[in-house]
């Protein structure tokens, strides 16, 4: 495991989770991270990346106004703030590494070279 991911659990519709992405084990000095789920039976999809300066962050419209990433940079930590959740929002979620361009905020699996263990969100109506 690269990237150790915190967080998570099980909340009712409305409720609120953060999600933790520790980098600490990376040795690469800068890295863009993106957040990804993945739902049973349905491919993985991007939720949101943030760019290492912070200044770039990108999201899948579906999460528009109701997560918000964030990251700490000298604790080498990166955040995924999760409110108004809703039973569509239940799926494994990763944080993924990029670091060969941090300053770009991909939104494809593919453009991810280390990955996290994925960690479960359930939201119950």
């Amino acid at each position: 495991v690269q990237l150790e991911q915190s967080g998570g659990g099980s909340v009712q519709a409305g409720g609120s989770l953060r999600l933790s992405c520790d980098l600490s084990r990376r040795t690469e000095s800068k890295t863009a991270v993106g957040w990804f789920r993945q739902a049973p039976q349905k491919e993985r999809e991007f939720v949101a990346a943030i760019t290492w300066s912070g200044d770039s962050i990108e999201y899948a419209e579906s999460v528009e106004g109701r997560f918000t990433a964030s990251r700490d940079n000298a604790k080498k930590m990166v955040y995924l703030q999760m409110s108004d959740l809703k039973p569509e929002d239940t799926a494994v979620y990763y944080c993924a590494a990029n670091t060969y361009f941090p300053e770009t905020p991909a939104t494809l699996p593919s453009s991810y070279n280390y990955w996290g263990q994925g960690t479960q969100v359930t939201v119950s109506s």
